[in-house]
């Protein structure tokens, strides 16, 4: 009897320090609770329902590069985990593949950003923290590491002046000790910091002043994620259970996964479902209202989609070459409304609200990063939104 890679894959046992990359990431990122420790965020008791009028999207056609593509072929050839769109609050498109479902949770990487950062904003909203504030106004102990003089609004922006190696291959980058902090690898050098607090405090050197340009840092979240800790007296998931998941309508429990001394990954441990990352997606396709009443604040979707073009620069504009960096999501083009939050491997939330439109996309690419299929996804989201319209 013929075997396929997927049965053989099924049955391994998974590497402890690549369960995260490919060939095993397609199997591990929808159970990461049974790889690593996770802190559960819960659902509401009352779920948010939206009415279903599903359509065949898969004929329709967009262009990239020159050459036309179906919708169909888009989902089928790049590693689509979960795929679904939302219209005018009705649910017209969900799609399952690799095994996925509609209860299956799913790693969404630095899509976690943006979810962390809109708990830090309904805070700021309730003014229980200031946006414009000193970073060591909340986290004193920063103010001996190249954190010192940096505003929350700049760690946000990710325009502090922080020395940080964001590249997710090198064996002695920030990021693979930052993979070791958080619990994801095995820690084989004592040198290197045993939970991401002291790896935190060991970022000492500066590349620049505060505020001179974007520069993609993922520390940037978990620092704001204990900034929240400490503001809120919380664990990071049950501030994002309180304060976003159950008021939203969430219909399912999520969950981080939580680094040795217990503090959820807040730049890329978050998991959830298609459809609950939808309802995430549709607070900034509609204005931030839930259920009849403002969740996330008019003032902080403003400053949201107000992000300055002028300090993206360089390989960022490859992807997004009008785009911006705001709040912890991507802007799509700067002075426009659309958001994109964003996560290696390929994930995506796409949120217009001129069109009422969200996508959502799971899945698991063989590398953290590749430009073309990114805009490969970008073009077919923009197609299936015209469409509609």
């Amino acid at each position: 009897m013929h075997t396929t890679a997927k049965e053989i894959l099924s049955r391994t046992v998974l590497p402890h320090d690549d369960w995260d990359r490919e060939p095993w990431n397609r199997r591990t990122f929808q159970r990461v609770r049974e790889l690593v420790p996770t802190a559960q965020v819960r659902r509401s008791a009352t779920p948010h329902a939206w009415p279903r009028a599903l359509q065949d999207i898969g004929t329709m056609q967009f262009e990239i590069d020159g050459r036309s593509s179906s919708v169909r072929d888009f989902l089928d050839s790049s590693y689509t985990d979960g795929f679904c769109i939302v219209h005018r609050g009705t649910l017209v498109a969900e799609q399952y593949f690799n095994g996925m479902n509609e209860h299956s949770l799913h790693l969404v990487q630095s899509v976690s950003k943006s979810i962390t950062a809109t708990a830090l904003g309904i805070l700021a909203g309730r003014r229980e923290l200031q946006l414009d504030a000193l970073i060591t106004h909340y986290l004193p102990e920063l103010a001996a590491t190249a954190y010192r003089g940096a505003t929350i609004q700049q760690v946000l922006d990710m325009t502090s002046g922080v020395l940080w190696d964001e590249n997710y291959t090198a064996p002695d980058s920030h990021c693979a000790r930052m993979d070791v902090a958080a619990g994801w690898k095995t820690r084989r050098n004592p040198d290197w910091p045993e939970c991401m607090w002291e790896l935190i405090l060991t970022l000492q050197q500066s590349r620049g002043p505060h505020g001179r340009d974007f520069s993609y840092r993922s520390i940037e979240t978990d620092v704001l994620g204990f900034v929240l800790e400490r503001v809120a007296g919380l664990r990071l998931a049950e501030l994002v259970s309180r304060e976003l998941w159950i008021p939203m309508g969430a219909a399912e429990d999520a969950c981080f996964t939580v680094d040795p001394a217990g503090f959820a990954c807040a730049c890329g441990g978050f998991n959830a479902t298609l459809r609950d990352l939808a309802r995430f997606g549709l607070l900034y396709a509609t204005d931030g209202e839930a259920r009849g009443r403002e969740l996330v604040p008019a003032g902080w979707l403003r400053q949201t989609r107000n992000g300055n073009p002028d300090i993206f620069t360089g390989a960022y504009r490859e992807v997004l070459p009008h785009g911006a960096y705001r709040n912890q999501f991507w802007l799509e083009e700067a002075g426009r409304r659309v958001l994109l939050a964003r996560g290696v491997f390929g994930q995506l939330i796409y949120m217009d609200p001129d069109a009422e439109f969200v996508a959502v996309k799971v899945s698991s690419w063989p590398e953290f990063v590749n430009p073309t299929r990114t805009r490969t996804a970008l073009a077919a989201v923009r197609a299936i939104r015209d469409a509609l319209r």
